[in-house]
């Protein structure tokens, strides 16, 4: 018998390839100027990107952002391409919404990645909003183990969920439901949002149960609300919403106030390495993509390590030219922006 929410993995991944629109590539970080230096007074080989993240050496600040996992062939290809990338090239990766492990135990599989992937760093993944239909401390402890993960991502989309046509909108006291999987969880738990950002009183909110990492994913990039759209039987709520929230440089400008007390992550239309200086400089400590490693994880571990690559050799070429020698010369340093979002 088919899973849906299995079967779902599939159908957002076919919705992406065949509505190019599903990416929004709405280049909001194009909008901050960045101070050049001609006189950088470095050598470009001294460069050091190098970032430490949940008590592991990254080799420049980058996440592959969550995408998928299930048990069809093409998921778990994607999955593996991944996390072998993420090793060879010694970046971050979080998996997709684990969820599905719990209806179709088979795609446990999509998401034993940490053989592929010992040195670096693992995310979990479940919907915050699934403590509100069943899900509880159980349900995390499995999908940390099954990953072997450093962290779990529980993930904020009520958009999403709105516009989904079998979504899950019951979001009352999941606060409450989130820090006691806080106090409890042997990793620590991480909030994301799936590309509408997360607002100062959101981060407020989590704080108070102490939550001290947030993935802003704001809008920019992939539109969820138009993925789900192509699902909805001619339902345009999807399009009506597709650009619906916080630009991932404004979340990142909002989230100011907090930077002492927690530490963030920008995802949500990060394109190159131009994109990820910026970001760091608005105060991300990481920078997470999906989209323009999704089409590569199709292909092979080759070609996704391949744009990494490129992202580590142009956010490197960045910082040369910002006069910044290391991540903490360039992280939060608001001197090299000309013209804010």
């Amino acid at each position: 018998m088919s899973d849906r929410t299995n079967d779902r993995k599939l159908e957002h991944i076919r919705a992406i390839e065949n509505d190019p629109a599903t990416d929004r590539d709405r280049r909001y970080f194009d909008r901050i100027h960045l101070t050049h230096r001609a006189l950088p007074e470095l050598a470009l080989a001294d460069i050091n990107p190098q970032v430490e993240f949940l008590g592991r050496q990254l080799s420049f600040p980058l996440l592959i952002s969550s995408m998928t996992g299930g048990d069809h062939e093409l998921v778990c290809q994607i999955n593996r391409n991944l996390a072998q990338a993420a090793q060879r090239t010694g970046v971050a990766m979080a998996v997709g919404s684990q969820r599905v492990m719990f209806s179709c135990p088979a795609a446990e599989e999509s998401f034993r990645l940490r053989e592929l992937a010992p040195d670096v760093p693992l995310i979990s993944n479940l919907g915050a909003v699934q403590l509100n239909y069943g899900l509880g401390i159980r349900h995390a402890m499995r999908a940390i183990d099954v990953l072997q993960a450093d962290a779990i991502y529980l993930h904020l989309n009520p958009l999403q969920e709105a516009v989904q046509p079998e979504g899950d909108t019951d979001f009352r006291h999941l606060i409450e439901e989130i820090g006691t999987l806080v106090e409890t969880l042997p990793v620590p738990v991480l909030l994301k949002e799936v590309g509408a950002g997360i607002s100062p009183a959101d981060i407020e909110a989590g704080l108070r149960v102490g939550v001290t990492c947030f993935d802003l994913a704001g809008t920019g990039g992939l539109s969820w609300s138009r993925i789900e759209h192509h699902r909805s039987s001619g339902d345009e709520l999807g399009l009506r919403f597709q650009d619906w929230g916080l630009p991932t440089p404004l979340a990142l400008k909002l989230s100011q106030p907090y930077q002492n007390q927690a530490s963030f992550i920008a995802s949500g239309g990060l394109r190159d390495g131009i994109d990820m200086a910026k970001a760091v400089i608005l105060g991300a400590s990481l920078c997470g993509m999906a989209g323009p490693l999704l089409k590569p994880a199709m292909e092979s571990a080759d070609a996704v390590v391949a744009v990494i690559e490129r992202l580590k050799r142009e956010f490197i070429t960045a910082m040369f030219l910002l006069g910044t020698a290391d991540f903490e010369a360039l992280y939060r340093n608001q001197a090299l922006v000309l013209e804010e979002y």
